[in-house]
């Protein structure tokens, strides 16, 4: 029997690039997002190409309601769930702040926090009953390093470096590994919802150098949930070549 892999956010960008290459991989699928008709594309993708099983799930990570509906309730024949990548995760706004948006803040702290301790509770669960399992959450190098107007962001990805090592240590007993996964400048939808639908700014973001790609982070998710059952690669930074920190990027423009 296949195992099985559950991505949230996998409408697009990472998270989908992470579902298409462990689908690869011969994993079934749990994906979740929010938006319906982008997983229901991705299912008949992923199952055309690769003969596996897809559950498209869509509810927000936010409302620990509809997580405990959708996941707490799952039916059993795709309850033994042995990989979680905690994908779902966003950047909204770039304000010092005097003049954060609340909006943005909370939007935030319920979707990169609360989101991921919502999921990871029911299937962290899960994972003891099966007698273990593997729990990758996609940080950021923002959770290492903070730069200016990127506070709040910052502050989550701090909040899931550490909880990432928290949960390590909660769970290493029952056999359940836990890495943590921080990309750097990666293109993806990231900076569009950053500046919420301003096309111009989020180019900008990636001017001047080769950012990384959502396949180059899935790629390192494969890697990391493939080692050896007795292995935990526990944390990952990866930058493009042009970066050299949080904050540090050589642009050739």
């Amino acid at each position: 029997m296949a195992k099985i892999a559950l991505v949230t956010g996998a409408t697009s960008g990472i998270g989908r690039a992470i579902s298409s290459i462990m689908a690869k991989e011969g994993y079934d699928i749990i994906a979740t997002g929010r938006r319906a008709s982008l997983l229901s594309e991705l299912s008949k993708e992923l199952e055309t190409k690769y003969k596996v099983r897809v559950l498209p799930l869509s509810f927000d990570v936010r409302d620990a309601s509809q997580v405990e509906h959708y996941l707490g309730k799952i039916s059993e024949k795709w309850s033994d769930i042995s990989l979680l990548v905690n994908n779902a995760g966003l950047a909204v706004g770039l304000n010092p702040v005097n003049t954060g948006v609340v909006d943005d803040w909370e939007r935030m702290v319920d979707t990169n926090i609360k989101g991921l301790l919502y999921v990871s509770r029911i299937v962290s669960s899960m994972m003891i009953k099966r007698g273990g399992g593997h729990i990758i959450n996609i940080g950021s190098i923002a959770g290492k390093g903070v730069y200016p107007n990127g506070n709040v962001y910052c502050a989550t990805k701090h909040a899931v470096d550490a909880l990432s090592k928290g949960m390590m240590m909660d769970l290493y007993t029952h056999n359940i590994r836990v890495s943590q996964i921080c990309p750097g400048a990666a293109e993806t939808e990231f900076s569009q919802v950053r500046f919420k639908g301003d096309l111009d700014k989020a180019a900008d973001v990636y001017k001047g150098f080769t950012p990384l790609s959502a396949e180059d982070i899935a790629d390192v998710v494969r890697y990391v949930a493939l080692a050896p059952p007795h292995v935990n690669i526990s944390d990952v930074v990866i930058m493009p070549t042009a970066q050299a920190s949080v904050s540090l990027i050589n642009r050739k423009v």
